[in-house]
């Protein structure tokens, strides 16, 4: 796993590059969020989707909601960059819509989308 620090208008957004799956319980996330602000001191994070099980994305296993209150609780932003139109799950789906208009958690398909978001 590398991290790089991206600099978005003076705001620093870690990028975690990572060709391993690394996102696979509440705890490998709470790993992540901290060894990311201990090396970057950045609050906000970009990820790519192949990094996170894909029991994330099945909303019946309550995974991605665990997550994301964790990284709320600590004031941490997460953008995950993929290509999300293969699941089929309205659930998920929408899901993936109300995130996308909140502040905390966005799906999008590169990582300018992820900056712009996390601006």
């Amino acid at each position: 796993m590398q991290i790089e620090t991206l600099n978005n208008n003076g705001q620093n957004i870690a990028y975690v590059h990572t060709t391993t799956l690394i996102l696979t319980d509440v705890q490998s996330a709470l790993d992540l969020m901290a060894t990311v602000r201990y090396e970057t001191e950045c609050d906000a994070i970009i990820i790519d989707k192949e990094a996170l099980t894909e029991d994330f994305f099945d909303l019946k296993t309550r995974l991605a909601g665990e997550i994301i209150q964790k990284y709320v609780n600590y004031g941490i932003r997460l953008a995950i960059i993929g290509d999300f139109s293969g699941y089929t799950s309205k659930a998920l789906n929408d899901f993936i819509y109300e995130s996308n208009q909140g502040k905390h958690l966005y799906f999008v398909s590169d990582v300018e989308e992820a900056l712009k978001k996390l601006r």
